[in-house]
């Protein structure tokens, strides 16, 4: 059977075609390549935003800041020295960009100025912190990338 350039060429198509669909319906299906959204409700969340962006000018129109460090003990959150520790509530949220299962939230409660997050706790990498607080009915936000 001979084939003549025409048949060659819709062929040829065909074998492409065939090609790329294989490799879109892998990808759609294979479980490593997941597809999720940083947050699960998005939407509900990006309307806060405007809170948060009050918050975030709130903390940074302070005196004394809020200071996130790495040291020997682990992660050190030094809240401002002008506030009365006694009087400050709010959480602690790390993110791990990389893996979900590693995120964890922490209440603040403190017995001094300062929180410590043990070292044990935070593994190698990436982390996104986002520190909520309230003071005297006031609200603060102070978000921080850090490489442990």
């Amino acid at each position: 059977m001979k084939i003549n350039w025409g048949t060659g060429i819709v062929l040829a198509f065909l074998a492409f075609i065939s090609f790329i669909l294989y490799f879109v319906i892998r990808m759609n299906s294979e479980n490593r390549a997941k597809h999720d959204l940083v947050t699960e409700e998005y939407y509900k969340a990006e309307l806060g935003y405007q809170k948060e962006l009050n918050d975030a000018t709130n903390a940074y129109k302070l005196t004394n800041k809020l200071v996130v460090e790495k040291t020997e003990g682990g992660l050190l959150i030094e809240f401002p020295k002008d506030q009365d520790y006694n009087k400050i509530t709010g959480n602690v949220s790390l993110y791990r960009p990389s893996n979900k299962q590693l995120d964890f939230n922490l209440p603040i409660s403190l017995s001094k100025t300062h929180l410590l997050i043990p070292d044990k706790r935070l593994l190698d990498g990436r982390w996104d912190i986002k520190i909520t607080w309230q003071y005297n009915k006031e609200e603060y936000l102070h978000k921080q990338s850090i490489t442990y």
